[in-house]
């Protein structure tokens, strides 16, 4: 059996003996040995990163658990997808390398973006070390710049803890503030139906945010962890730059997955509420299925992607309607594939964020609306997570999200507004949403 102190030992001889000469980033990978699998099973590394004292973090689990990745430290960072793009364009077709992070909802401007601070930018890095399970294979990564000391990077691998520390979730929520209140809610609602029947947009997403007090700190990993754990059929991702500071979000919902030239997205819109016992759910899909509203806002996500894809893609494919079952909802789901001409993640991802899904349409009105009418900066909310590289690359929509502050979370849920949109209605389906996480919060499941 081998310790993971004398595994990272082996790993700084192995880089320091057999050093990349060429001026560039480079990834050593290795297998992780049996030994070590066994003490860091794939589902414990959010406690493997919660032992960790190095940041940022990021913790990724796809929504049907084939890729998932615990990644800390920092080689290099991007405030933009644009500055991404421009370092996958030097590295090798071949290259495993990922870069990690978030996008905020909108990419109005090149501004500096942290994870309290979303707004117009990005929070993009190549980690320094990761741990990384992709079909059954567990790989630890260690990504170098040839440019700088090896010494660096050695240091920072034995700065590495290998014990598993979970993260538990001992909180309460103490007082709830939503913004806007019941009041204002259907005050906004309203003025977005007044707006739909003059013409002015087909549809918009309004959104609320909830603001939770705690009794005590909560542990960003502890959180999404749980959330992890009985939200299933969701993606799982927490960046964190510090102990009690971090983004998490457990959508259902992809941006895009990109392989090669070839590109998956989809339109989640039209929402019923979800049931534990499988009969009604069952009858709720089938009306969810028929109701005009809801197919309505549906057609209206993937009318927009397709025509966001105009110029580059050279075919488009969209699939018959089927319902996706959550925990708490229930959604329309439709897969929209296509081939590009140029494969380039800062393309697709400017085209197709932020989605009708999550704004409306058309775009420009609809985010007119929004920013003289929603009373809160949506930041991280309704933007993307994930990862990107030469290759492959895939992102998901950072919806069921939170905000995490030491003993303040923030959370966010958004409704589709269309003509005939009753408030009421519509509030209760955000209250719904956003069970999926408060809940986790209030005991219960």
């Amino acid at each position: 059996m081998i310790l993971f102190s004398d595994f990272i030992s082996q790993v700084c001889a192995e880089i320091t003996h057999n050093k990349n000469e060429t001026n560039s980033i480079y990834q050593y990978a290795v297998t992780l040995p049996p030994s070590l699998q066994t003490a860091l099973p794939v589902t414990d590394w959010p406690g493997w990163l919660n032992g960790q004292t190095c940041y940022p973090q990021f913790y990724w689990q796809h929504r049907d658990g084939t890729d998932t990745a615990a990644v800390c430290g920092e080689l290099c960072r991007f405030t933009h997808i644009s500055e991404a793009q421009a370092v996958l364009d030097t590295l090798p077709e071949q290259s495993n390398i990922r870069i990690w992070g978030l996008n905020s909802w909108q990419f109005d401007t090149l501004s500096s973006a942290t994870p309290e601070q979303g707004t117009g930018g990005s929070y993009l890095f190549i980690p320094r070390a990761e741990l990384r399970c992709v079909q059954g294979n567990i790989q630890f990564l260690v990504n170098i710049d040839s440019r700088r000391p090896v010494q660096e990077t050695v240091n920072f691998l034995r700065s590495l803890r290998g014990d598993v520390i979970p993260p538990v979730l001992e909180t309460r929520v103490i007082s709830a503030e939503h913004q806007p209140d019941k009041a204002g809610w259907m005050q906004l609602v309203r003025g977005a139906v007044t707006a739909i029947s003059g013409g002015l947009m087909e549809k918009v997403v309004t959104a609320r945010k909830t603001v939770l007090r705690l009794s005590s700190p909560v542990r960003p990993l502890a959180f999404m962890q749980a959330s992890r754990d009985c939200n299933h059929h969701c993606y799982h991702y927490m960046l964190a730059t510090a102990p009690d500071n971090a983004f998490m979000a457990s959508p259902p919902e992809r941006l895009y997955l990109r392989t090669g030239a070839q590109l998956c997205t989809e339109a989640l819109a039209g929402t019923v509420a979800g049931d534990p016992d499988d009969a009604r759910a069952e009858a709720a899909a089938r009306w969810l299925l028929a109701d005009k509203k809801n197919v309505h806002e549906n057609s209206v996500v993937v009318d927009d992607i397709c025509q966001r894809l105009e110029g580059a893609v050279n075919s488009l494919k969209v699939s018959d309607a089927t319902v996706i079952r959550l925990r708490k909802v229930q959604h329309l789901y439709r897969t929209i594939t296509a081939t590009l001409y140029a494969p380039r993640d800062s393309d697709c991802l400017q085209r197709l964020q932020p989605t009708a899904a999550v704004a409306g349409l058309p775009r420009t009105a609809a985010l007119a609306f929004l920013r003289k009418n929603e009373p809160f900066e949506r930041n991280w909310y309704a933007g993307s997570g994930g990862w990107c590289s030469p290759s492959q690359s895939e992102f998901a929509v950072s919806l069921r999200c939170a905000q995490i502050h030491g003993s303040q979370i923030d959370l966010y849920a958004g409704a589709g507004i269309v003509a005939g949109s009753d408030p009421q209605a519509e509030w209760n389906e955000i209250e719904n949403k956003a069970a999926g996480l408060r809940t986790l919060l209030e005991g219960e499941l």
